[in-house]
């Protein structure tokens, strides 16, 4: 480990900020699979924001609001911050991503698409940045 944390949640990390939620979604799931207890749950949902994101780029809004209320799941029991990230931040703007698709309650919208502008960052832990 550097840093106190797992290579591959590091790597996790850095995909995901360039977009490439597929494979964050790879690398955290090899991670996952060793992990237990709170790791493993914590792991599990930021799998799924990263696979809704990538779903929400190619149109599967179905698919998209699903995990997006699964991560959500996951996630909201480690606020405000669990292995170095403030989830309280990106929390926030995961759902400023998400806001219009959720809005569509009962249909999947055809007008909508994923806004880069609005994509959340994940800021890395501290120690795994100095």
């Amino acid at each position: 480990m550097s840093d106190g944390y797992a290579p591959q949640y590091l790597e996790g990390l850095r995909l995901f900020n360039e977009e490439e939620f597929f494979e964050a979604h790879d690398v955290w799931e090899e991670l996952w699979s060793e992990s237990l207890g709170d790791e493993k749950r914590f792991l599990q949902g930021l799998i799924q924001a990263s696979v809704s994101l990538f779903h929400f780029g190619n149109d599967n809004f179905g698919g998209a609001r699903k995990l997006y209320d699964t991560c959500r799941q996951k996630l909201d029991p480690y606020r405000p911050s669990f292995m170095g990230i403030n989830l309280d931040t990106f929390l926030t703007d995961y759902q400023r991503c998400f806001q219009e698709l959720l809005d569509h309650k009962d249909r999947y919208p055809t007008d909508i698409q994923l806004r880069d502008e609005l994509v959340p960052k994940i800021t890395p832990p501290e120690e795994a940045t100095s």
